[in-house]
């Protein structure tokens, strides 16, 4: 799921889709326009997924892509190796997914994590 808007309106710390990524802003810097051209922002992000660093050149007035990321809450039910089988707590559906490596001491069965959704992929995350 994902809506548009334009550029200008995009700030530190809210996501956009770059290379069909969703990614959290980093920083945005905006040029002043030139004699024959429009201002342009660069956004400089990091994949929310795969925690690679992205960068999108464009005039402030184009269009692009902001994932829906939703915040969830799960109840974890099952550990086995770096993978917790999660149980929804709003929708009660199971679901399994890899534990980060800087999470792994802090993930204990019967106790309640925070999750993020986005495009059809899923992330334990820290509440916070």
């Amino acid at each position: 799921m994902k809506q548009q808007t334009e550029i200008k309106t995009l700030k530190e710390g809210k996501f956009v889709i770059i290379d069909d990524e969703p990614c959290t802003i980093v920083s945005v810097q905006h040029s002043k326009p030139g004699k024959h051209g429009a201002a342009k922002a660069r956004i400089d992000a990091i994949g929310l997924f795969d925690g690679q660093k992205r960068s999108i050149v464009n005039p402030v007035d184009a269009k692009v892509y902001v994932p829906i990321v939703e915040r969830k809450s799960a109840q974890v039910l099952s550990i086995a190796g770096n993978t917790a089988q999660l149980m929804d707590s709003s929708s009660y559906e199971t679901f399994e997914l890899t534990i980060p490596e800087e999470l792994k001491d802090k993930v204990k069965q019967g106790e309640e994590i925070s999750y993020i959704s986005s495009m059809g992929k899923m992330k334990i995350q820290m509440r916070g």
